[in-house]
């Protein structure tokens, strides 16, 4: 279904009428919602699903999404949830993390889910470690340094003495780049 006309015509409707209303969704998200409502309809009516085309309406379904989309920002807002604050400029264990990307990029060979794992796999163990004075699982789990994390970041910043340069993003993108690697909008 997706390499059809019809398909590559009604996501590109679809943004269009949401970019109208100041909403702004990945592709993807409005490729899988038509599909799923184009296969339904086909489904609920009995027809095959390129007759099922003739029931789609762009504005419409731009409308719901939009509507879905604030209602969403709203609830969250209204119930204190909002962006995760960012950690200090200075912060050694996410210059580590950041460090590790043109590594694992180099590693897994360009697989930009693995890459996408490994940082976020890294950065929630970052935010346990920070917070593990409360963990009954990880007593006597931390090794030598334990699980003072002052004396952690300390260590971290030994191992890594210019962790300030992996907060510039040319730093960064040429340490991506020299894995072979770099990241372009298609």
């Amino acid at each position: 279904m997706r390499n059809t006309k019809a398909f590559k015509e009604a996501v590109a409707q679809t943004l269009a009428e949401l970019a109208h209303q100041g909403v702004t969704l990945a592709p993807a998200t409005v490729e899988d919602t038509i599909e799923k409502n184009i296969r339904t309809a086909a489904d609920r009516l009995g027809i095959q699903v390129r007759s099922a085309w003739r029931y789609f309406d762009a504005a419409a379904l731009a409308a719901r999404l939009a509507d879905s989309s604030r209602s969403f920002e709203e609830s969250s807002t209204r119930k204190g949830v909002g962006q995760a604050p960012m950690p200090p400029v200075d912060n050694p264990e996410l210059a580590l993390i950041l460090a590790g990307v043109p590594n694992a990029l180099a590693q897994t060979g360009g697989d930009l889910y693995g890459v996408i794992v490994n940082v976020a796999v890294n950065a929630w163990m970052a935010g346990h470690i920070h917070g593990e004075d409360g963990c009954d699982g990880c007593e006597e789990s931390r090794g030598p340094s334990g699980h003072d994390w002052e004396d952690r970041m300390r260590v971290i910043t030994e191992m890594q003495p210019d962790i300030s340069k992996w907060f510039d993003r040319n730093v960064w993108t040429h340490a991506v780049n020299d894995t072979g690697f770099t990241v372009t909008r298609s």
